[in-house]
């Protein structure tokens, strides 16, 4: 895949998970090996696992929107900073809903297989301090 058509589907496979909340289209975007590698404790396996990964999200921040602020793409790879904005409305990792608006950004490193131009990989930081500091917990 040449660098557009990857930035083309990491744009998509944002919409479709958190501004348009799709999971159907994780099937499609997402190798059935995928790995998370951001993800705390265990990774996260498969289109399942990153669809439950998402439901918990939206479960948390029924409105989140992501924005994609830089994105670089080379070879099998695509980098993004975005900021992530919603309102925290359920139980995150064990705090109870508080109502506030979180504004945290990140940064994430997302694989691409090229035979069957599905995402394979995620590493990536968000800004967990600053998010818990939203929502009262430091």
């Amino acid at each position: 895949m040449d660098s557009q058509s990857l930035k083309a589907l990491i744009r998509a496979h944002y919409q479709a998970t958190i501004n348009g909340y799709d999971p159907s289209a994780i099937d499609a975007q997402v190798a059935p090996d995928f790995v998370d590698h951001t993800s705390p404790g265990e990774a996260v396996r498969g289109p399942r696992g990153l669809k439950a990964q998402i439901a918990g999200l939206h479960a948390a921040f029924p409105d989140l929107q992501v924005k994609i602020l830089d994105m670089v793409a080379e070879e099998d790879r695509v980098a993004v900073r975005s900021r992530f904005r919603g309102t925290h409305r359920g139980t995150f990792r064990g705090i109870l809903p508080t109502g506030v608006r979180i504004d945290v950004t990140g940064t994430f490193i997302w694989k691409v297989e090229e035979t069957s131009g599905r995402i394979k990989e995620r590493w990536g930081m968000l800004d967990q301090p600053s998010l818990m500091r939203q929502i009262g917990f430091l």
